[in-house]
């Protein structure tokens, strides 16, 4: 006769039994390259929600772009960047406004290159938000591609930890420790993707630009959908939030917590 015992522990092995077949069976692609046939547009919107200590928004901003990649020589292009700014948690948006300095914004695809100091030469020293979508687009791609045959599924994998960054023009971040998670396989857009987890926690910044300090952290986290047949992006998300000692122009320090989300997608195949 099984005893009670032995059905408990026959039935706690079986998560694991389960676990360990998946992961034999899931694979990710060896290949390192991402396949461009031909250029490919996306979609990046994100919003930030400026509050106080007790959760109250006192404002928010929304900022919108079309980035585009897969040309010659590994160029990629803005058009349509966006931005509109409504009060509390309910006013409607107003009607967004261009910004004109990025329309045909062209580089090459390299994170490196978008931290040296002349980069962004031609945009206004206060454009921190459309900096950010330079910047955010070269980490959804990194995060999402060149770690892909290092991963093993539902091992967390440290790729960042206590590096620097020193903005041009915005200050300095600190990435305390940045890990990527292979969480398991899905479909997005018709293609069967790997969906990556990434996590930051507790990175010190500092913010000096136009006026207006800034001295806190940010955490920030959020999936990527890689496709497992081209390492295209198929889908990503984005959450950050930021607590700081605020201090503008003419006014005294308040703390404030500026919490973004954004979704970045293609808009063509």
């Amino acid at each position: 006769m099984i005893s009670l015992r032995t059905v408990v522990q026959v039935l706690g092995t079986i998560p694991f039994l389960f676990t360990t077949l998946l992961a034999q069976t899931l694979s990710l692609p060896k290949d390192v390259s991402v396949k461009d046939n031909g250029p490919r547009t996306y979609r990046f919107v994100v919003d930030y929600h400026n509050a106080n200590t007790r959760g109250e928004i006192v404002s928010r901003q929304r900022i919108t772009g079309e980035y585009t990649r897969g040309f010659p020589g590994g160029d990629v292009v803005w058009n349509n960047v966006t931005s509109a700014t409504a009060n509390g948690t309910s006013d409607p948006y107003p009607a967004a406004e261009k910004r004109t300095f990025m329309e045909g914004f062209r580089y090459r695809n390299a994170l490196q290159d978008t931290m040296k100091p002349d980069f962004f030469k031609n945009f206004p020293p206060t454009a921190v938000m459309e900096r950010n979508l330079v910047w955010d687009t070269g980490m959804f791609e990194m995060f999402g591609q060149a770690y892909l045959t290092q991963l093993k599924l539902n091992e967390p994998y440290r790729i960042l930890s206590n590096q620097s960054i020193d903005m041009p023009g915005v200050g300095s971040f600190t990435n305390k420790n940045v890990v990527l998670t292979w969480t398991g396989n899905s479909q997005m857009h018709g293609q069967d993707c790997a969906v990556i987890e990434y996590r930051a926690f507790f990175n010190p910044l500092d913010i000096n630009n136009g006026g207006v300090l800034l001295k806190g952290r940010s955490n920030y986290w959020g999936l990527i959908w890689v496709s497992l047949a081209t390492r295209q992006i198929e889908y990503a998300t984005l959450y950050e939030d930021v607590l700081g000692e605020l201090t503008l122009p003419g006014q005294n320090m308040q703390v404030m917590d500026v919490v973004r989300t954004g979704t970045f997608e293609p808009v063509t195949k």
